[in-house]
């Protein structure tokens, strides 16, 4: 058996290979629940042979989406729209986690493809927060609004929010969560000190700005369950000199490990317009700052971007890199690209199929 498809245990779950899908936004929901397009869109993964599928950027509040168009878990209406995709999921043998997110000053957007700017109230829009009263692009082209900094009492309510998701995550069915704090959204702008320009105990030093993260995480944990994975995405480096560096994250992965996560999501930049160009440019040292979280925590880590080939996955887990590879836009283009890596590695590609057998027991054929 390849290492890639070798069984991945954390706590009490039991993944059965080490391909995970990325959390990818679709931007089909509706009021933040759940639709059609997730059921097929996450079925066809599950059916694939994904060992963990992480369900996209999911808002904590209303105020915490992207877009108007983001999922959602702050009701009862949205839980019970994904109970059956993450039942079916988990009986095509997948793990399904779920990642938790906060927007802040890059939420009340519109749609990529349709421009991506901010709305206005009219529009659908809504107020954002952020640490600072920063605006992501200067220039005011694209994500103009001046967010409001944050009061000591949105900071708890919106810790809040997290715990209250986790809860409605376990009734969801959900065995694995992920708390974003990467990529330029509200738990990053607060580690970054690109973005956060506070003097009071949430912000100057590395130890203040990881508060913020650290007590979401501390909420997180008074609901979600100690035998279920607990994992955090991180922005490994901003991309600039003024931002974070490998070893300020590294040294945030440590704490996150002292504090029971179990497994670091890692990526990079986001804070800033000025980021887009560069992580284009530096996506593929990915990996590498995964295994250097790995080396010097101890931490179980994640490595994403750009990873489309077998035998690339197979030697970020053979060399130690990584506990897991993270796929996205290549199993978008190929739901089914862990069994083709399967057969390309001489494993087993039968046990990624379907069990149709104890599909249909007791039913008609």
């Amino acid at each position: 058996m390849s290492q890639l498809f070798a069984p991945l245990t954390i706590k009490s779950v039991t993944m059965r290979n080490r391909v995970g899908v990325a959390p990818m936004c679709q931007y089909h929901a509706i009021d933040g629940t759940a639709q059609d397009w997730h059921q097929t869109h996450i079925g066809a993964l599950a059916m694939g042979g994904a060992g963990l599928i992480i369900m996209e950027a999911t808002g904590v509040s209303p105020d915490a989406r992207i877009t108007p168009y983001c999922l959602g878990l702050w009701n009862d209406a949205q839980v019970q729209a994904l109970v059956p995709i993450v039942k079916f999921a988990k009986q095509q043998g997948s793990t399904m986690g779920i990642q938790l997110a906060h927007a802040g000053r890059k939420g009340s957007s519109e749609r990529p493809w349709l421009g991506g700017t901010h709305l206005t109230t009219k529009q659908g829009g809504w107020d954002t927060m952020a640490p600072s009263e920063l605006v992501f692009d200067t220039d005011g082209t694209r994500l103009w609004k001046t967010p409001q900094a944050m009061t000591q009492a949105d900071i708890d309510a919106v810790q809040q929010n997290f715990a209250d998701a986790a809860t409605r995550a376990l009734q969801a069915g959900f065995e694995f969560i992920e708390i974003h704090g990467a990529h330029g959204y509200l738990l990053h702008t607060f580690l970054t000190p690109m973005v956060n320009q506070r003097t009071d105990n949430y912000g100057g030093s590395l130890t203040n700005r990881a508060r913020m993260l650290m007590e979401t995480v501390a909420k997180v944990q008074t609901v979600w369950p100690k035998h279920l994975p607990l994992g955090v995405r991180l922005s490994m480096v901003d991309w600039s000199e003024d931002g974070l560096s490998l070893e300020d994250t590294i040294t945030v992965a440590g704490w996150l490990k002292e504090a029971g996560v179990d497994v670091i999501d890692c990526t990079t930049g986001g804070a800033t317009p000025e980021a887009r160009s560069s992580i284009n440019n530096g996506i593929a040292q990915q990996p590498e700052m995964a295994a250097a979280a790995r080396a010097g925590t101890g931490i179980m880590t994640m490595a994403v971007g750009e990873i489309t080939d077998a035998k690339q996955a197979e030697t970020i887990i053979t060399d130690g890199k990584a506990d897991m590879v993270l796929l996205a836009r290549q199993l978008l283009r190929d739901p089914y690209w862990p069994r083709h890596a399967a057969k390309e590695l001489d494993d087993d590609v039968a046990a990624l199929m379907p069990d149709l057998h104890k599909l249909f027991i007791g039913k008609n054929p």
